[in-house]
């Protein structure tokens, strides 16, 4: 609680501190909102959905896929990996990238469910 507040000028108080118990904490809510905000790029959002399709993808490949440049996309895959939503391998002098894990095509299964639900709903 603020040391601001006032326990008595709540309607329940009982819920609210169980209920701010329960929460992610300041910090961890920054950095979540920093990953969705990575999300948020229509361009990245293809590149993540593309590597969910391929399994795994070149640079230049994603780039063609996406129709991007490969210095653009070489930079949005770095900022991806960097907030460990891509994980890339290199093989000579090809770089190689892939969703980091099943919880990232989760994450955006249920985004993509509920945006067709919403849209569904409206036509």
């Amino acid at each position: 609680m603020p040391p601001d507040s006032n326990l008595e000028r709540l309607v329940d108080p009982e819920r609210v501190v169980a209920v701010r118990g329960r929460i992610l904490s300041s910090d961890d809510a920054v950095k979540l909102a920093e990953r969705f905000q990575l999300l948020a790029d229509p361009v990245r959002l293809r590149m993540v959905y593309s590597l969910l399709e391929a399994g795994e993808l070149s640079v230049g490949d994603l780039a063609a896929v996406v129709g991007s440049s490969e210095s653009g996309t070489s930079h949005q895959l770095r900022q991806l990996r960097l907030a460990g939503l891509v994980r890339s391998r290199k093989a000579g002098r090809v770089v190689y990238y892939r969703v980091a894990d099943t919880h990232v095509r989760l994450l955006l299964d249920v985004a993509v469910e509920h945006y067709l639900h919403d849209h569904e709903d409206r036509s």
